[in-house]
């Protein structure tokens, strides 16, 4: 059986094929970018039409006691079942960055670690900008950035060197931005544990796509995005997980209305609430909140270990016909090939990675607006959210690729990068 020929049979075996009838979905495009954005479900239109007209429209104010104020604690539910943690250990509000400076301060004013605040060159640029800011407003003792000499993903004995020599506070990203590695969540949570140290899982490229399970991985802190595989739309709220047994020796530094113990009580002295409840900040962004439900829904409902199967599938299968069609061609593959070390995205490079990004984007007579993004230098992000990117699409993307090197179409391109892609 040729090629594509395997991607048609795949697709129709497929048990998640019918999901992506619940998106919205551009005709003649193929969108590789949803480890970036997540598409629209059609559910989030329904739903924030209903809060602005009706909820926000014509009920006002009252809608706070009517649907808002129990909106957070039902997603929050959803969320924990996803990860499988209680409920009282997880809260969706604030940006990944806020959250991320919260519960880093906080630890390192718990008395429990020693203030050594570590992350690793593979981590997201924005957790680095956190850890950097935060020896401006505490007593870190020292800020570590480890360097691996293996670009395509960690280290790991390296890592666990440092974790030995330098025990405290470590923030990584399970799996990484650029790249996609997939670092051992639970051998790593063990080992930081016996050294005196705890590690913060920024989990923004694995929520929803990666099974993420809080108990067996013996994960004390994640936090993460909703924006990407959870479909949760631009900016959405994050989440933050703390378990129970470290939730008692930290405190939020944000002493926010919503983290009160009493908020609508007005009281002048500050009280926090219990549990995770006093992470807590600022009021909950209703509108934002609402997508976030509905892309949870759609992921609970198709079932992580399944979703995590098809990825699995998805990135081998990429992986065959990139060596099988672009490897004469210096593309370079630059993601692990063990699918238990790679997330949901596969990076490739090659020195025209930027122009050959805006080809695609751009489309053309004869093939389909195709969507993925480039990362300095000279990486293109082929990202596969399970849920509507199917085995044909790749097939059709690497064949496009194939078609612009083989034409050396990248040469009519300026190199211009002042556009998002």
């Amino acid at each position: 059986m040729d090629i594509r020929n395997i991607a048609l049979e795949k697709d129709n075996n497929d048990d998640l094929k019918t999901f992506k009838s619940k998106f919205l979905n551009n005709s003649n495009e193929i969108y590789l970018d949803g480890n970036s954005l997540g598409k629209l479900p059609l559910k989030s239109i329904e739903n924030l039409n209903e809060v602005i007209d009706k909820q926000w429209g014509q009920n006002l104010i009252r809608s706070w006691n009517d649907n808002w104020l129990k909106l957070t604690e039902k997603i929050n539910f959803k969320m924990s079942k996803l990860i499988n943690s209680d409920h009282k250990e997880v809260l969706i509000g604030e940006s990944t960055s806020v959250n991320l400076y919260k519960i880093l301060f906080s630890l390192l004013n718990s008395g429990q670690f020693k203030k050594n605040l570590v992350t690793d060159c593979l981590n997201f640029p924005s957790d680095i900008y956190i850890i950097e800011g935060l020896k401006e407003h505490t007593e870190t003792k020292e800020i570590i950035i480890i360097n691996y000499d293996n670009t395509l993903g960690c280290d790991i004995n390296i890592l666990k060197k440092s974790i030995q020599e330098n025990p405290g506070i470590y923030c990584l990203s399970l799996v990484t931005y650029k790249n996609s590695f997939l670092y051992p969540i639970k051998e790593l949570n063990e080992f930081a544990e016996k050294n005196k140290s705890i590690i913060v899982w920024d989990c923004s490229h694995a929520i929803g796509v990666i099974n993420i399970d809080v108990k067996a991985s013996k994960t004390k802190v994640a936090i993460g995005c909703t924006y990407k595989f959870l479909n949760g739309g631009p900016g959405s709220p994050s989440f933050l997980y703390v378990s129970k047994d470290l939730l008692n020796h930290i405190q939020n530094p944000i002493k926010g209305w919503f983290g009160h113990s009493k908020p609508f009580e007005f009281k002048n002295k500050y009280k926090p609430g219990d549990g995770i409840n006093k992470f807590k900040a600022g009021t909950p962004a209703i509108l934002s909140l609402i997508p976030i439900d509905s892309g949870l829904d759609l992921v609970l409902d198709a079932g992580i270990k399944n979703i995590r199967n098809k990825s699995i599938e998805l990135g081998e299968y990429l992986i065959k016909i990139i060596n099988d069609k672009l490897g004469k061609f210096d593309v370079k593959i630059t993601s692990p090939i063990e699918s238990k070390f790679r997330g949901s995205h596969i990076s490739i490079q090659h020195n025209e990675a930027w122009k050959i990004c805006k080809l695609l984007v751009n489309g053309g007579e004869n093939r389909k607006k195709i969507i993925p993004d480039y990362r300095p230098e000279n990486n293109i992000r082929l990202g596969f959210s399970p849920l509507y990117v199917s085995f044909i699409d790749l097939y059709d993307t690497v064949m496009a690729i194939k078609n612009i090197l083989e034409n050396r179409e990248y040469l009519k391109i300026d190199d211009s990068k002042s556009e998002v892609t």
